[in-house]
Formats: C-alpha cells, structure tokens, sequence
C-alpha cells in the first residue's frame, strides 16, 4: 500500500512541466544531457524532479544552495539510474554541499591501528547514513570536462549504488542472481590488474584510487565508463560489457571524445 502511494506521488511530480530555467542548468552544466536520446533526456527529467522533491540538499561553511546547485548535482546522480529499475537511492536523504574542498575532522584510523585527528581534505563523501557530502566547485569542474574520466557525483552516487544492500563491497544490487559471478569474476580480474599496475607505475584508463578497495574501484570504473567510455571499452571490453549491462546504457556510443 506504501509502494502504491509512493509512485502516485511521484507520478504526480513528473507530470509536473519541467521548468525553464531547470532545463537552461541542464544544457549549461550537464553536457552529458545533450547526448541522450530525447527519450532518455525525458526520463532524466522526470527522475530530477523526484530527486528534488525527496531529498534535501543543505549548504555548509556559509553556501547558499540554489537551484543551480540542486538541479546540476541531481541530474548527474540520476544519469546512473536511466533505463534501469530503481528506487531513486531510497537511503539517501540529505545532500550536503560546500562551496570547495573541505576539511573532514573526523578521527580515522591509518595503518597499524593508529587513530589520528588531522583532518583530511576532500572533494566529496557518501556516508552510509543516509547522506552525500559535496564540494560544488569540483561538482562543476566533473560535470564541465567530459573527457577526464573525474566526477564525483558519479563517484559518490555509484556508492550509494554499492551500498543499497548494506555493504560497501564494490558490488551493487544486481538483476539476477546469476550475474553476480560474472561480476565478480571480471571486476575481480580488472581490479587484481589495476593494483599490478599501480605498483609497476603503468599507465591506466581507471584512476588509481580504484586500487584502494573494490568499494572504490566500482566507483572510479564508473566515472571512466561514463566519461572515457572508448579508452575504457578498448582496454577492458569484459569490465567494459559488466558495467554496460548494469547501467542499461552504452556511452562509448554517445559520440564521447577519448584520450
């Protein structure tokens, strides 16, 4: 019954007329946006207006969030959820925003055991509790440049992918049960490639921050499938052909430029 009201709800929200000055965001800080089908453009739309009709976007250090902000970091989160069955990251809640790099003071814990109080510099966080944490110059900066395999609303919303079924493992809730050895075996293999490597100094289509965990390899391998969809297709057509399956979309096809 719950469900039932929900997608009235949000049927209600997408018949909405998509505003003006929304789609003007769009056009100027997605340019991802100008690539897609008018269908898949359509969808997108819809999706964003769920996105901000559900979650709550809050400013910090002083920022004014508008809906610049609100509409442009919403539309690269729903570009990971076009064509596939979702519930538009139903454990989100908040969307934290500083206006550029901030500090994390949060105690951690480095090698050996050792809890440190430095502060750490960050560009963007997802938190299992219900919350993304973005710097909005870098949100920019990853939206303007699609060729630099950088974004990190991509990178901080494939987590709230992986961690939908409460594990930040670097494997997402899939279709079928029977994908998840062919995903495990290939993102496996890439991610066993990726740290041979990084310790060889060899050059890499996958950022090396992947090498850290499969929780971030997940997430660096979806920021080069959508924004160095060619290079990462040539190198690693099974990862490429596990990602393509799960996202439901095809970017190498978009007409993207490659390095």
């Amino acid at each position: 019954m719950l469900g039932f009201f929900k997608e009235r709800r949000r049927s209600a929200v997408r018949g909405r007329p998509f505003p003006p000055a929304w789609e003007a965001i769009l056009a100027e800080n997605v340019p991802y946006f100008g690539k897609l089908a008018p269908e898949d453009q359509d969808e997108l739309r819809g999706l964003v207006q769920i996105f901000l009709d559900e979650k709550r976007f809050e400013g910090c250090g002083g920022l004014d969030v508008d809906d610049e902000i609100r509409v442009t970091i919403a539309a690269q989160a729903c570009i990971l959820l076009l064509n596939r069955e979702n519930d538009v990251y139903p454990d989100l809640e908040v969307v934290l925003v500083y206006s550029s790099t901030y500090v994390d003071k949060r105690p951690r814990t480095v090698e050996g055991g050792i809890v440190v109080e430095d502060g750490e510099t960050r560009l963007g966080e997802s938190w299992g509790r219900g919350m993304v944490v973005l710097a909005w110059d870098a949100v920019l900066r990853g939206a303007a440049d699609v060729r630099d395999g950088h974004n990190v609303v991509l990178h901080e919303f494939a987590h709230q992918l992986d961690t939908e079924d409460g594990a930040a493992d670097g494997a997402p809730v899939l279709e079928r049960r029977a994908a998840y050895g062919p995903w495990a075996r290939v993102l496996g293999a890439a991610y066993e490639g990726l740290l041979r490597d990084v310790a060889s100094g060899d050059r890499t289509v996958i950022d090396t921050y992947g090498a850290k965990n499969p929780a971030e390899f997940f997430a660096v391998v979806t920021e080069a499938f959508f924004e160095r969809p060619r290079a990462l297709r040539a190198k690693h057509p099974a990862l490429y052909e596990q990602m393509r399956a799960f996202y439901q979309q095809d970017p190498a096809e978009l007409g993207h430029p490659s390095r």
